[in-house]
């Protein structure tokens, strides 16, 4: 099996039709998802990705029934169907079926999506700088994690694919570094881990915000900022946190080649190390 679905309050496997072209969330993009893992038996930070996909839905205007521990316990059961071992992602979906720009709360529909995604070997990405920019909040629902607001990083990610790197540093209309068009950006300079403030032009995530306290609780020091795109040319290190791949080293900013760093490896040994014994458990 690699693909299960919770609709309708079952369980199906494959990938069913679920949304018609008069749907409100089709018309409008209205749908949001969160993302979580599940492997080695564990799925860290589940409640967490679980309550963001609520907030979010909320912030969109829809309606939603549930709550974060029934979510947590609906995807556990999922993954309990799984062979044991398998690396999972695990996506709640809200989306509303009626309304014309506005959606109807009242039409809010839920499924869960957990399919089978090796986690990627950490062997380095490169990256060079995109002329796509992260919205603000004025012009975006850049507080919740919407379908919306991929097109965008999709768009960054052709273009860095077709000047030959594999993805991309997006800069906010400030001018300042927000993210890479998948995840949450760091450097390191001097020992200092370095990411740049949520300033709500992009998700303040959930793997960031659990790195940034797993190293402050051993010492390093950790410094929310202003990050220029020199600052990331001239980094000691750099690399990208975020739930699909966990923690990541990026191997080569444009022409300049980096190599896997101190900062970079600790954090990723103290994210694994903590997701194993956090928890929660999949059954069985």
């Amino acid at each position: 099996m690699t693909h299960l679905l919770y609709l309708d309050g079952k369980w199906v496997e494959g990938n069913p039709p679920v949304m018609g072209v008069m749907d409100q969330g089709f018309w409008f993009a209205t749908g949001i998802f969160d993302g979580a893992r599940a492997f080695d038996g564990v799925a860290p930070d589940l409640d967490r990705h679980c309550a963001r996909a609520l907030s979010s839905a909320a912030f969109m205007g829809m309606k939603t029934t549930q709550t974060a521990e029934e979510l947590v316990e609906i995807a556990l059961a999922g993954c309990a169907r799984f062979d044991k071992g398998a690396e999972l992602y695990i996506r709640p979906i809200f989306y509303p079926k009626d309304g014309f720009l506005v959606p109807d709360p009242d039409s809010t529909r839920f499924m869960l999506s957990i399919y089978e995604a090796p986690l990627p070997e950490p062997k380095g990405f490169s990256v060079h700088l995109s002329r796509f920019r992260r919205p603000s909040p004025e012009t975006a629902p850049t507080q919740a994690k919407a379908c919306c607001l991929y097109p965008i990083s999709g768009m960054a990610i052709r273009e860095a694919m077709d000047k030959g790197f594999d993805n991309a540093v997006l800069l906010d209309p400030d001018g300042n570094v927000a993210e890479y068009a998948t995840s949450n950006l760091w450097l390191a300079k001097d020992g200092v881990a370095i990411t740049p403030t949520a300033n709500g032009t992009f998700l303040n995530g959930i793997t960031r915000q659990r790195v940034i306290k797993l190293l402050r609780a051993v010492g390093v020091e950790v410094v929310e900022k202003t990050v220029a795109w020199d600052d990331v040319k001239s980094a000691d290190e750099v690399f990208s946190t975020g739930n699909y791949a966990k923690v990541t080293p990026v191997i080569r900013v444009e022409d300049r080649a980096l190599q896997p760093g101190p900062i970079y490896r600790q954090a990723r040994a103290l994210y694994f190390a903590y997701a194993r014994d956090s928890g929660p458990r999949v059954p069985g």
